[in-house]
């Protein structure tokens, strides 16, 4: 469809579906522009197989599983800044069915609320994460090209690095590693005799934690 036609009729096209109504109007047209951006990668991939250029024929993009959710972007101008909180305004058939007509966030105490470009609404694992995209401004390097870090990674010792300015560390690895085993046993356990495929409030929620510490593991 959107190989037909253009960004402005899609849109158009999409004004009777009450679930687009529902989305803040910006909302809903970034998540429009989104999946136009995807069939556009995936028709140049085309092109690149049918030249020989890939080995591989490019899939095109998949449906979303049952009850998935997509990243909601807020555009800069969709926002108010209200003291310290932050409005999101959602679509004018939410406020009619609910009598919700926006929702806010705290704005971040390290950022400025001028800098901000955007704010995307991350679906993950039953949680919502707002993501803050934001201007900054460049930091200048000085480069020591004489001095050199190897860094070696590992289980048990997470990451070895070894300079030439006798400034050798170990990060260890172990309590990462005890996380990781005690959330695979765990996930194990909860899956036991269960059919291919199944998924949990539990499961959500231990992989979530889990991503969590991964991710803060070096903390």
């Amino acid at each position: 469809m959107y190989g037909k036609a253009g960004s402005a009729v899609l849109c158009k096209e999409m004004k009777a579906s009450l679930h687009y109504g529902a989305v803040y109007s910006q909302v809903a047209q970034q998540a429009l522009n989104g999946i136009a951006e995807s069939f556009k990668s995936f028709q140049d991939l085309i092109g690149s197989y049918k030249k020989g250029e890939l080995e591989n024929k490019p899939r095109p993009p998949k449906y979303r599983k049952s009850n998935g959710m997509a990243i909601a972007t807020y555009p800069k101008q969709a926002l108010k800044l209200v003291g310290k909180q932050v409005r999101f305004p959602m679509g004018q058939l939410c406020k009619t069915w609910f009598g919700v007509e926006a929702f806010w966030l705290t704005m971040p105490s390290n950022l400025r609320f001028e800098n901000i470009k955007e704010v995307r609404i991350l679906p993950r694992n039953r949680c919502f994460y707002a993501e803050w995209v934001y201007v900054q401004n460049k930091v200048p390097v000085v480069l020591y090209p004489s001095r050199v870090l190897g860094v070696d990674s590992g289980v048990t010792n997470w990451l070895t690095c070894v300079s030439n300015i006798n400034t050798s560390f170990i990060i260890d690895g172990r309590h990462v590693k005890s996380l990781n085993q005690w959330f695979n046993k765990s996930v194990a356990k909860i899956k036991e005799d269960k059919p291919q495929g199944f998924w949990s409030k539990r499961l959500a929620h231990l992989t979530e934690k889990r991503n969590r510490q991964m991710r803060f593991g070096h903390q």
